[in-house]
């Protein structure tokens, strides 16, 4: 069962405060945040023979704070290979991202890629948690987004978040079933919460509260590797 301490919510409570506009891009906003994807499309080597996972995700899957190999795609690409899966991960996570960006971004990133992905994961929202966005305005981004994965027949994965108790009830009910409601509707995978088993763990955490370090990422990757390999049909 998931457990909530206090370490990880004040954070977020604190991050709050000092975070700032109403997480809607302006144009040129979205024209960098896809320039962004695009750039890191067509920067990534793709192995022909292997799969391609796209971390199609903010500052979590970007690797914020940590060296590069230690981030989430590189360590996530490396338990699959470990488990014998030829694959590629190809880290398209972009640091500040809330919905509304991400989907602005999408089909700049997807069509910067080599090849048709086998999967993409999906993980945005927090971002607009910590600025207090409408649920209602993140489930229409992300039910976009996964749209738009239908409608090019691409396999999709969610990894999910949860709302900070501090932002009150009402945005805690509204909040916390987008994930699991929206990989219902498009027939998803489902990984509810990404910062299971590294929430209230100082140990697991940088400086910043917010961000798991090397060690937390192993913590993440040691439980949703499995769920991806399955959502990939191994």
């Amino acid at each position: 069962m998931i457990e909530f301490r206090g370490i990880f919510w004040a954070a977020i409570a604190c991050l709050m405060l000092t975070a700032c506009g109403d997480g809607a891009p302006s144009a040129t906003d979205k024209g960098k945040s896809a320039e962004k994807g695009a750039e890191s499309a067509a920067a990534a080597p793709v192995d022909a023979n292997a799969r391609l996972i796209v971390a199609f995700g903010d500052s979590l899957y970007a690797g914020y704070g940590l060296d590069r190999a230690e981030g989430f795609a590189p360590e996530l690409e490396k338990a699959l290979k470990a488990d014998g899966l030829s694959v590629t991960v190809h880290n398209a996570g972009v640091s500040g991202d809330t919905t509304a960006a991400g989907l602005a971004r999408l089909a700049f990133t997807l069509d910067g890629l080599p090849k048709k992905p086998d999967l993409v994961l999906v993980g945005l929202g927090g971002n607009d948690m910590l600025r207090g966005i409408g649920p209602d305005q993140t489930r229409a981004n992300l039910d976009a987004i996964l749209t738009e994965l239908d409608r090019r027949g691409i396999p999709a994965m969610v990894t999910g978040m949860l709302a900070s108790p501090n932002l009150g009830q009402d945005y805690v009910a509204a909040f916390n079933p987008i994930y699991p409601t929206l990989a219902r509707k498009h027939g998803a995978a489902l990984y509810p919460f990404f910062f299971d088993g590294v929430v209230g763990n100082a140990r697991l955490i940088q400086a910043d509260g917010i961000h798991p370090n090397a060690e937390g990422v192993d913590v993440v990757i040691a439980k949703l590797a499995p769920e991806v390999a399955r959502a990939l049909g191994d």
